[in-house]
């Protein structure tokens, strides 16, 4: 299994609210791999919940790592920094 990082630093104005954040888990789920977003300095957290999302309380300006770990890591990787990297 291949094990793809990415930082990302979020870009929405709003930062990451329901909608973004439920774009996310679906992301996520569909991927089939197992991702994981933290905060410096925080312990990780399912992207596939988006409790655990909404509980980070990410805001514009917030950099967050990305861990995706998987057959298909790195397009994982890439489609959820896609999501939080987004404008809006």
């Amino acid at each position: 299994m291949t094990t793809i990082t990415r930082t990302v630093t979020i870009r929405n104005p709003l930062g990451i609210h329901a909608r973004p954040a439920a774009r996310l888990v679906q992301a996520a789920q569909a991927s089939g791999c197992t991702v994981t977003i933290a905060l410096p300095g925080a312990a990780p957290v399912s992207a596939e919940s988006i409790l655990s999302i909404m509980g980070l309380g990410l805001a514009q300006g917030d950099v967050v790592t990305i861990t995706a770990t998987g057959d298909d890591a790195e397009s994982a990787a890439e489609s959820l920094a896609a999501i939080l990297h987004a404008d809006a």
